[in-house]
């Protein structure tokens, strides 16, 4: 039986990136010392989530690709003998960024990208303002330890993206994300939203037959505009088995490395039970490609 030994790295982050650089690598280093052959990290790790508000000064946090961080990165991938999933903030061109994940090979070389597709305008995640929607398509990442289909956070919400990766021939579906409470939602408005959260995901495991790897942030990061009171991020990182059940999960509150063995070859025995790639009516399906059905 085909397992990778993935870890997964719930972080607090601060205004100072040296230091959330520094602490990621000691992590990294952790879990590698530990055996993780697949490390994956949360979405924009290397800062604050600066979306909270709408300044163009914040695009100075951008870096091309490759560039610093895949440096840093691709030698600690090639040192560790691991593969590396990171999230990083591309400047592609004056004028012109993403949020991208890029994939670490296990000798430090650049396995592959993607850019994040479904970019969010929401109070307090004013991403349109700085993402361009990705342009690469729903593409696993061919690794060392297995085929990756990288998403990012608000693809989390489209089963349409996990079904094309998975079409793809990805071996598990891989979410860096960042997502919170905002203060003012009541308690039971707040676990509405993380339980719809894990439910979706957990959904796309099932529907594919799929491994799932999501990897949130952690901890209190206020709003720099004072209008909200900041992001409350929840945390609750955790991987599902391709019948949807956990195989580790982490907290609300606390930063937390995870790490967990997880089957490449049991997708097979569930999607022999479970044959929903064989009874999917793709000669129906003509409609999804339009907005809205009137």
């Amino acid at each position: 039986m085909k397992t990778i030994k993935t870890a997964l790295i719930q972080q607090c982050n601060t205004n100072d990136i040296t230091a959330n650089l520094d602490k990621l690598e000691k992590n990294i280093r952790a879990v590698a010392a530990q055996g993780a052959e697949l490390i994956v990290l949360q979405e924009l790790h290397n800062s604050l989530y600066f979306c909270q508000t709408e300044d163009t000064d914040v695009f100075d946090l951008a870096e091309p690709i490759p560039g610093p961080s895949t440096e840093r990165f691709g030698k600690l991938a090639a040192e560790m003998k691991v593969v590396i999933v990171t999230s990083l903030f591309e400047r592609r061109a004056p004028g012109l960024y993403h949020n991208t994940a890029v994939v670490m090979e296990k000798d430090g070389s650049i396995a592959g990208k993607y850019r994040k597709m479904h970019i969010p305008d929401d109070p307090a995640y004013y991403e349109k303002f700085y993402f361009t929607p990705g342009d690469l398509g729903f593409e696993p990442i061919q690794t060392s330890v297995g085929k990756l289909g990288v998403l990012v956070c608000w693809d989390q919400w489209y089963p349409e993206a996990a079904r094309l990766m998975a079409m793809r021939g990805a071996d598990l579906l891989i979410y860096p994300t960042a997502i919170g409470w905002e203060s003012s939602d009541s308690e039971d408005e707040k676990n509405r939203q993380k339980e719809a959260w894990v439910i979706s995901q957990r959904g796309h495991a099932v529907a594919n037959g799929l491994p799932v790897v999501s990897v949130n942030r952690v901890g209190h990061e206020p709003d720099p505009s004072g209008v909200t009171n900041g992001i409350q991020f929840w945390g609750n990182s955790f991987v599902a088995g391709p019948q949807g059940e956990f195989l580790t999960h982490a907290g609300n509150h606390d930063e937390e490395n995870l790490i967990v063995d997880i089957s490449l070859t049991r997708s097979e025995a569930v999607r022999r039970i479970w044959p929903f790639f064989r009874d999917r009516r793709i000669d129906a399906y003509g409609n999804i490609i339009k907005r809205f059905i009137d």
